[in-house]
């Protein structure tokens, strides 16, 4: 039997550096002992008072068809909170909800670009952004970012990459799997060349509170953006709630209506009783946001303390998320031989970052979405590991 071509257009080779994950939860479900940290899937449980209004909403028969967009409390509670987070007015008839960021990029893809586009993208770059965008035909054209200068934007890398298929721009910041938060003159440099290229900009605002350092700025709020600008959001990291699938699109109106359209096949609209809870989550976002970025800022500081001493790693700190890159060069063996001997040596599974791009070679992505102690503890197998492949040499 023959498949679409679209089923090639959404598949790639960064599928495979999943494998590893996959090994590590089976082993740990077999009993092993195993410490997975190879997914940015929160420990903690979602908040007791959100679950309860979604149990309440269920008991109440909450379980039937609701808006495509989302209902209308719950856009008017995500365009507030994306009012002070963007630093610019936002109305709710500027909201589409949808399953998640990264089905939000897929379904803002198939709206904005088509077959023979071009849309650059900044690497290293989230696993999932390169079959979202080929979705809808256009190709992605990487922006290199080196390790040798901090996976830092430069204008001559964005210049270079234009050319003239360039319809679009897509950016994290905060920045997965690098941490790293684009600076106002990052983001200045994007907003020149988008405005003078007439590009749209896709800006996956997902860690954009659980920031360290740096506060982060969007994209969307600077002179002349909101109108080409694309926010994307969720509940997943900040709220413990990846299971819930609740994020949102924040777009100029005219294309929350073509998302309309698209969401009325794809999706029919979030369950109501999970609309509840997010209405809850917003409502207690500030003490839930602060609770998990203090809890991330220990544990990040804890795995600089556990590897930062060792001569053959450099950790790379970040200012914000939940992931640390770690420069694993110096022991001799590639990032993806790297990660599959730790894991087999010592449990420990930690993902091959090269898979974000070829800028990442030689890094592997350590996340910090388990327990102080079990973290600590994988610190130490690291560490001990590390030490045996130096005696060996």
């Amino acid at each position: 039997m023959r498949y679409s071509p679209f089923v090639e257009r959404i598949s790639g080779e960064s599928v495979s550096a999943w494998d590893i994950h996959y090994a590590a939860v089976e082993a740990r479900g077999r009993g092993e002992d195993v410490i997975v940290l190879s997914v940015g899937d929160p420990d903690f449980a979602t908040a007791s008072a959100i679950c309860e209004t979604a149990v309440d909403a269920l008991r109440a028969g909450d379980t039937h068809y609701t808006h495509v967009l989302g209902r209308p409390a719950l856009r008017e509670a995500i365009a507030a909170k994306q009012s002070r987070l963007q630093g610019i007015a936002v109305h709710a008839n500027n909201v589409a909800l949808v399953a998640g960021a990264q089905n939000g990029l897929f379904a803002t893809s198939l709206c904005l670009f088509s077959q023979g586009d071009e849309v650059l993208v900044p690497e290293p770059m989230y696993l999932t952004y390169e079959a979202c965008i080929h979705a809808s035909g256009a190709r992605i054209a990487t922006i290199e970012q080196p390790a040798a200068n901090g996976f830092r934007l430069t204008r001559a890398a964005l210049e270079k990459a234009i050319t003239a298929k360039t319809r679009g721009i897509a950016l994290a910041t905060p920045c997965n799997p690098t941490g790293n938060v684009y600076s106002r003159e990052e983001l200045e440099l994007v907003a020149e060349v988008a405005r003078e290229h007439d590009l749209w900009v896709i800006s996956d605002e997902v860690y954009g509170q659980i920031t360290y350092d740096q506060p982060h700025l969007s994209i969307a709020s600077l002179p002349g953006m909101a109108e080409r600008t694309v926010v994307l959001n969720s509940l997943s990291k900040t709220h413990a709630m990846t299971g819930w699938r609740v994020g949102w699109v924040v777009a100029p109106t005219a294309l929350v209506g073509h998302l309309d359209n698209l969401l009325l096949c794809m999706l029919y609209g979030l369950p109501g009783f999970i609309q509840e809870a997010a209405v809850k989550a917003l409502e207690l976002d500030d003490e839930v946001v602060s609770d998990a970025r203090t809890v991330y800022r220990r544990r990040r500081d804890l795995v600089v303390a556990g590897l930062g001493g060792i001569t053959d790693l450099d950790c790379r700190v970040p200012q914000a998320g939940m992931f640390m890159l770690v420069d694993v060069r110096r022991t001799g063996l590639s990032s993806m031989d790297f990660a599959w001997q730790l894991f087999r040596a010592t449990g420990v599974s930690v993902l091959d970052a090269q898979a974000f791009g070829a800028s990442a070679e030689g890094f592997v992505r350590i996340s910090f979405t388990v327990a102080d102690d079990t973290l600590k503890d994988a610190c130490q197998r690291i560490a001990g590991f590390v030490e045996g492949l130096r005696a060996n040499r």
